[in-house]
């Protein structure tokens, strides 16, 4: 027994109502008007008597336009881009449109791979949220002639609308939280720097923000490199020496994101420390388990699904027809304070 049905074609139809290929396609895209009665209602029959449904691909790419937005994410197991992605797919869904996804899956040099790819699904436009380091976005971009939308990361040369948290912002309600709380030896960890522009702002902002407090407070930026824990720790170490040098002066760090929260967490524990005893803490990002970790970790968390809309949004509107210089959406964080920053005695 064949339980393999043929799905019907356009030509099925045309036979069955004996007319061309070209009849039956006015006739689906809603061009009745244009055929005599008697035409309309032997196609609208062979259409009926086949169950012939026309494929949604087809007839958006008839009309020049696929309806598909192509979304490229640097890391799909980065909670980040999940939610990124969340809220652009339903956002995207509300305007009638569906996200192909590209995970790069960390790998530097796939970018230009994964927009020829999802060109080749003629998608209409690009939603990226690269590793944003290199050339590879901007040239292979230049080549598409398609509008597209960078969240998060910013690409040097590329001229295109930009949707982010304000990361000088957020920077600067972290520093202030734990100045307020009697925290005043600080630290900024993050991932290594060069060629991504979030880690930059954000180590920027925060410089920024011991130098406007440098009666008060000191700091100093550290970068951890994946594996070194032992860097990591000989850094903390350092940090607590200097608090300790200051007679009744507190450390504290603030993570530049949820990868560098878990290396933090591992070295805190490895010291036998505690979370708001030895170590104050503020990190960006608001993973499930911040609250679960000591005594809770105060966190920073993104707008993410609004991040992921606002992109989604600016993208449709400029598939619309919307013209103009390049756009850009810095939307504020929210700070959630947990027994990791909590102010001394």
């Amino acid at each position: 027994m064949n339980l393999h049905v043929r799905r019907a074609t356009i030509a099925d139809v045309a036979s069955a109502a004996g007319v061309s290929k070209a009849t039956v396609s006015r006739f689906l895209n809603h061009r009745e008007k244009l055929l005599s009665p008697d035409i309309a209602a032997r196609v609208e029959a062979a259409v009926a008597q086949l169950g012939y449904s026309p494929s949604p691909m087809a007839q958006a790419l008839s009309r020049g336009r696929s309806r598909l937005i192509g979304l490229i994410v640097a890391d799909i197991t980065n909670p980040y881009s999940v939610a990124v992605l969340r809220g652009a797919e339903k956002a995207c869904q509300d305007a009638g449109y569906l996200v192909m996804l590209f995970n790069l899956g960390n790998e530097p040099g796939r970018e230009q791979e994964a927009i020829q790819a999802l060109a080749g699904y003629q998608v209409d436009g690009f939603i990226l949220n690269t590793l944003g380091r290199g050339s590879g976005v901007v040239d292979a971009m230049a080549t598409q002639g398609k509008p597209a939308v960078l969240v998060d990361r910013r690409h040097v040369g590329m001229h295109a609308d930009f949707v982010s948290l304000d990361n000088r912002a957020a920077v600067q309600q972290a520093c202030e939280h734990l100045l307020d709380g009697g925290w005043r030896e600080l630290l900024f960890v993050s991932e290594p720097l060069k060629g991504v522009s979030t880690r930059r702002e954000r180590a920027a902002a925060f410089s920024a923000c011991m130098e406007a407090h440098a009666k008060a407070a000191r700091g100093e930026v550290f970068e951890s490199e994946e594996g070194d824990d032992e860097g990591l720790q000989a850094a903390l170490q350092a940090l607590h020496r200097r608090a300790q040098r200051r007679k009744g002066v507190r450390a504290a760090v603030l993570a530049g994101n949820a990868v560098v929260t878990l290396r933090v967490a591992r070295a805190v524990a490895s010291l036998g420390w505690q979370f708001g005893q030895e170590l104050g803490f503020v990190g960006f990002d608001d993973p499930e388990w911040a609250s679960l970790i000591g005594p809770g970790l105060s966190t920073i968390a993104q707008p993410t699904d609004e991040i992921g809309r606002t992109a989604a949004r600016c993208l449709i509107e400029r598939l619309h027809g919307l013209e103009g210089p390049p756009r850009q959406s810095l939307l504020p964080g929210e700070l959630k304070v947990r027994g990791s920053s909590a102010a001394g005695a």
